[in-house]
């Protein structure tokens, strides 16, 4: 059977044991700070996150297109401090205006074309204050990650309500910016799901003409969680970005990163 993992609510709930709370969780953690904030977490999966933010004592809202998704987030521990608004961004329309919005998880990446990414970035600017900052990552297309996403090299085994579930990944098509991959969920011999998946891998220097574009300047950039500066061989593009004032301008982007052979 081939499905959406994220509005399933059986894959959904196979999330959190794949993604555990790592590094990249421990520097939007540090973003936030501890002073209370307004914070949206958009994309914000199962609430992990957005639950923490909001026992540090931030006002959070966390919103993300999947139901299943916030239904975890709703019964997860903490989750009644946190509103829990269903809409992807390009549709987000909230009265409350935030001081930072966090995307994590690599959710930029399913921003698969130039107007949608647009759109979603001047929805996500129209929701900041005056002063506040958007930050998110996505995937160093230089890197070339996806050709590790074989099935020997992606097998794992995780334990979901007593149950181990065996998971993998295949990618099935590269075309240009866009990769489509598989992942294949087992749940018993027979009992097998698999859902497709398509994210976009895009440079510093177009990501940078797109948040400027969209009204955002004062663009900082990192290469990992550690804070270290974006490079060619960055596992990550990590952009902190603020509001423009009055015409868009920021600091340029890194150069156009040119995709390492083999």
């Amino acid at each position: 059977m081939t499905c959406d993992s994220y509005g399933d609510a059986r894959l959904a709930a196979v999330y959190d044991a794949l993604n555990p709370p790592g590094a990249d969780t421990d520097f939007y953690l540090d973003l936030a700070g501890d002073t209370p904030l307004a914070i949206l977490d958009m994309g914000c999966g199962t609430g992990w996150l957005a639950t923490e933010l909001a026992r540090r004592g931030h006002r959070v809202i966390g919103a993300d297109p999947a139901g299943a998704m916030l239904d975890i987030a709703r019964a997860r521990p903490g989750g009644e401090r946190v509103n829990w608004v269903q809409s992807d961004a390009a549709h987000l329309d909230l009265a409350t205006r935030f001081d930072l919005i966090v995307m994590t998880g690599h959710v930029f990446q399913v921003f698969l074309d130039d107007a949608t990414t647009l759109t979603s970035l001047q929805s996500l600017r129209r929701h900041l204050k005056p002063g506040g900052r958007l930050a998110f990552e996505t995937r160093n297309p230089a890197v070339l990650e996806w050709q590790d996403w074989t099935a020997s090299q992606t097998q794992t085994e995780v334990v979901v309500s007593g149950k181990r579930v065996s998971v993998h990944y295949d990618v099935v098509d590269v075309a240009e910016t866009i990769v489509t991959y598989e992942t294949h969920f087992a749940f018993g011999p027979t009992d097998r799901n698999v859902s497709i998946g398509r994210v976009r891998f895009i440079d510093a220097a177009r990501l940078g003409q797109l948040l400027i574009g969209a009204g955002f300047a004062d663009l900082t950039w990192f290469g990992d969680w550690d804070r270290s500066a974006l490079g060619a061989g960055s596992p990550e593009i990590i952009v902190v970005a603020g509001q423009a004032r009055g015409r868009p301008q920021s600091r340029p982007a890194p150069r156009r990163q040119a995709a390492k052979a083999g």
